[in-house]
């Protein structure tokens, strides 16, 4: 259970958006969209599929980033 602690002088609109942060970061909106409309198997793993290569992308760009970085710190 996902529970937001307010003290006793603080804004309510700041915990709203301290709860709607903690969702997101669970991925809650993420599964209700999914779950909205009846996904067809093949469907499913196409999307799969396709989000890991994705996810393949964004860690080489990353790697690739930090050995730059390294690059550049034993450079100077």
């Amino acid at each position: 259970m996902i529970t937001i602690k307010i003290g006793y002088n603080q804004d309510p609109t700041r915990a709203m958006q301290k709860l709607k942060n903690k969702l997101i970061q669970e991925g809650l909106f993420q599964e209700l969209k999914r779950r909205r409309f009846y996904a067809k198997p093949s469907l499913k793993r196409r999307l799969k599929r396709e989000e890991a290569a994705k996810q393949r992308v964004k860690d080489y760009r990353k790697a690739v980033a930090r050995a730059r970085k390294e690059e550049q710190d034993d450079w100077y």
